[in-house]
């Protein structure tokens, strides 16, 4: 693991492996006019014990007002752990869909905001809904960087952004190209630069186009593996 990488000024990243596919996790920290953002933060590898050092680098980055924005339910990942980590020196608030509060991921509900799309954080941080129906991924926008981040709806793989979508048949095909993409054509249309994956290499310029390019490419499909988990449907 590598400890807090600087991408930008304010924009910082770390990565653990997974042991699977994709091979890695990422999270993003950064700085604004309200304090710091950090996006789907990791305290170290999933199931072992956190990494001491790289919390104690977190330390560094954290200012004033903390907001935890959850991308996707299933990236919990350390927010609890550093929330109790900071809360008697910092105003900390996690934010996410509802299904974040389970028993396997986000135990306590005290410094939880549930989150249904659309909404405007403080420091203008915008809260996207992608799908229709709705999925429980919520592509986090952060303007202070120009920055869009993404939960496991879009990856980067071999150099480049791509949908992570199993298109098993005409009609999850025609849901996908009629229903899906329109709403992230949406997000390209954004005044981007920076693409946070949670899964692979950020895109840290054009990234509006990076992700155009990637909307037009084939999606990608995981090969199956014992850590893979079911792909949502929609109802």
């Amino acid at each position: 693991m590598r400890l807090v990488e600087e991408l930008a000024p304010g924009l910082w990243s770390w990565t653990v492996s997974r042991g699977g596919i994709p091979e890695t996790m990422t999270a993003y920290a950064l700085r604004d006019d309200e304090g710091t953002v950090l996006v789907d933060p990791l305290s170290g590898p999933l199931g072992r014990e956190p990494d001491e050092a790289l919390l104690a680098a977190l330390d560094e980055i954290v200012r004033g007002r903390v907001r935890i924005v959850i991308t996707t339910p299933f990236h919990v990942r350390g927010s609890d752990l550093l929330w109790r980590r900071w809360r008697d020196r910092h105003e900390v608030t996690i934010y996410g869909h509802e299904q974040c509060v389970r028993p396997e991921r986000l135990t306590d509900r005290s410094a939880f905001q549930p989150l249904g799309g659309g909404e405007e954080l403080e420091g203008g941080v915008r809260v996207h809904t992608i799908g229709k129906p709705k999925r429980a991924e919520m592509p986090i926008e952060l303007p202070s960087h120009r920055a869009i981040a993404f939960g496991d709806s879009v990856l980067e793989v071999d150099g480049g952004l791509r949908v992570w979508e199993d298109l098993d048949g005409d009609r999850r095909r025609a849901w996908y190209e009629q229903r899906f993409l329109p709403t992230l054509e949406a997000l390209a249309a954004l005044d981007i630069e920076r693409i946070l994956v949670t899964h692979g290499e950020p895109v840290l310029q054009d990234g509006a186009r990076a992700l155009r390019k990637a909307l037009n490419r084939e999606p990608w499909v995981r090969p199956p593996t014992i850590w893979s988990h079911p792909r949502r449907r929609p109802a």
